[in-house]
């Protein structure tokens, strides 16, 4: 049996209709190519990408928008969703799409409900604000995929001290909302959870490419190095739909030869989660910190 060290989480978080459409089907063509599982989490409710132009005055936010060539990523039509052109549902038009997931024996869980309103505003929102898009995200869940959410993981690593307690009043065992170095139980500003959080351990793809030489071609690098870096538990890597399923999709290709030319186990949350049973998990805080390559604060492991 492998140590757990040498296993890789794959979680996919898909933000835009786009994605959906596009970006999950080349990324289930891929996966089962290698014949892995990964974890998609989906933004189930209005898409309005669009919308983030508000985070231009966002320290950092131009600087990313310039190294990842957001336009080319996510093209004119999506990111005039929610601007001059209605946000399109994308439970409603895609729900075929995340059921296509499920039943290729992925696990399939929650991103968000409105991906954009959630990024930039639900750190300062209160306890009904909270629920009401939590709630709206489960239940557009079901409908598109007539069963109820196995996960969830919140956008852009954004929550407050209400999502956690309602991760654990909904039924949620587990999630992956924050960054961090290992599985924990949560703590946030005096709220606790027993709804364990399995944090994303490893860089994206759209905090390296534009910095230090690194591109396309050679961003893959970067991952790997930090996934030699052994963790008790191993690595989560978090991808996105909308890059590594679309024009990344290479690099994303060139992860999995080596991940599983070198024996690493790709897994699920799900999986991960369930290889943790009797081991000593601990408590910690979720505090505040800047990521490298990524614009504003982000929910991260405090294990200090």
């Amino acid at each position: 049996m492998q140590a757990p060290m040498n296993q890789v989480a794959l979680k996919v978080d898909v933000d835009t209709l786009v994605g959906t459409l596009e970006g999950v089907p080349a990324l289930l063509e891929l996966f089962e190519r290698y014949g892995v599982k990964a974890t998609f989490l989906f933004s189930v409710g209005p898409d309005h990408t669009g919308r983030a132009i508000r985070r231009v005055f966002r320290r950092g936010f131009l600087s990313k928008v310039s190294r990842t060539s957001v336009v080319s990523h996510y093209g004119v039509r999506t990111l005039l969703n929610g601007v001059l052109l209605p946000g399109p549902h994308i439970g409603r038009k895609a729900g075929h799409v995340m059921r296509q997931a499920r039943d290729a024996g992925h696990e399939v869980g929650i991103h968000c409900y409105d991906h954009v309103l959630w990024q930039d505003h639900v750190a300062g929102k209160d306890a009904e604000w909270t629920r009401t898009q939590m709630e709206k995200a489960r239940q557009a869940f079901v409908d598109a995929l007539q069963q109820p959410p196995a996960t969830l993981g919140a956008a852009g690593w954004q929550l407050n001290p209400r999502v956690i307690e309602l991760e654990e009043e909904m039924g949620f065992r587990y999630a992956s909302d924050v960054r961090g170095l290992a599985p924990f139980y949560p703590d946030m500003d005096g709220v606790s959870s027993n709804c364990m959080q399995i944090p994303t351990t490893l860089p994206t793809l759209d905090e390296i490419i534009g910095r230090d030489g690194v591109g396309p071609d050679n961003a893959h690098e970067r991952v790997i190095a930090a996934s030699e870096v052994e963790l008790p538990h191993g690595h989560v890597y978090t991808l996105h739909a909308e890059l590594e399923g679309m024009k990344l999709i290479d690099t994303m290709r060139r992860l999995l030869d080596y991940w599983a030319g070198s024996g690493r186990r790709l897994m699920t949350l799900g999986a991960l989660f369930g290889g943790l049973a009797g081991a000593d998990v601990p408590r910690r805080r979720i505090v505040w910190r800047e990521v490298e390559g990524r614009s504003g604060l982000l929910a991260v492991e405090f294990a200090g």
